[in-house]
């Protein structure tokens, strides 16, 4: 039994560019990385708002082990029975109680039991239950049967990201920001052992604003107007974290952050090392 679980973490897939990145880049990072469990942040795949069942099972057949999403989950209302029947996708687990779906749940990563917890931020998001006394409450449960926590917190403000890596660090072994699309630079291994990065980035294309079409974007901020915005097509990238974890202690070993461009030759890919702790 490997004394290492290995997570490839990959960034919020924005439409059909994020879905095309994702099935062409997904075999090479699993070549490259060796993951035991491939999780994703699907809440914008479906045309850049929203996931719908077709298209999570899509990305299933890719190979991401386990779905997560955010605030745009309930987009498309459809969806709302796929989230209660199947176990591989998450919603926050701070919606009130009565939403569809499960917000955390244990999946096989190798030979080892996986806590995967997804949770929202409050800070320029809806107003959901507060996600600091929600994962305490989770914690107490999951620590009866893994030590090893991973929570996707998908977050719009990277102060309220950072300080909930400060509050879980030591009881969880990564936190990974989603939902801003943008990869930050400051991945790094807290002092207690929690891997930790504000924001994962996004599977989508680059040539966009935040994978949405730029010339639309750019008509919302000069004229605010109602504009209807559409998944931007073309150069795509995938985006994401591979994290090292300890089997039996649940801290993290390493977090890796990289970005994989799919070319006509194959997958070129730039990685970075995140901070160790002194």
């Amino acid at each position: 039994m490997s004394s290492v679980v290995r997570v490839l973490f990959l960034g919020d897939i924005v439409g059909r560019a994020g879905r095309h990145a994702v099935q062409q880049c997904l075999p090479f990072l699993k070549k490259e990385f060796a993951p035991d469990i491939v999780i994703a942040n699907g809440e914008n795949a479906a045309g850049g708002i929203g996931i719908t069942a077709e298209i999570a099972a899509q990305l299933m057949e890719y190979g991401i082990d386990v779905l997560t999403t955010g605030n745009h989950a309930w987009k498309e209302k459809a969806v709302y029975a796929y989230l209660d029947a199947e176990p591989r996708i998450l919603r926050p687990a701070n919606y009130p109680p009565g939403a569809p779906g499960r917000g955390w749940a244990i999946y096989p990563a190798g030979e080892r039991p996986l806590a995967v917890v997804n949770l929202s931020g409050r800070v320029f998001m809806d107003l959901v239950d507060c996600p600091f006394r929600a994962i305490d409450a989770i914690l107490e449960e999951v620590q009866r049967t893994t030590p090893l926590v991973l929570v996707d917190f998908h977050a719009e403000a990277t102060s309220e990201a950072q300080a909930f890596g400060w509050y879980v660090d030591g009881r969880c072994s990564a936190v990974i920001g989603t939902h801003t699309h943008v990869q930050t630079a400051d991945a790094r291994i807290l002092p207690k052992g929690t891997a930790y990065i504000t924001d994962a980035g996004m599977c989508g294309a680059l040539d966009s604003v935040i994978g949405m079409q730029v010339e639309q974007v750019v008509q919302k901020f000069r004229l605010q107007l109602p504009v209807k915005f559409e998944a931007a097509r073309g150069r795509p990238a995938v985006q994401g974290v591979y994290v090292e974890i300890d089997a039996i202690s649940g801290r993290a070993c390493q977090i890796q952050r990289f970005q994989a461009l799919p070319e006509a030759t194959g997958v070129k890919m730039r990685t970075e090392h995140g901070l160790s702790p002194e």
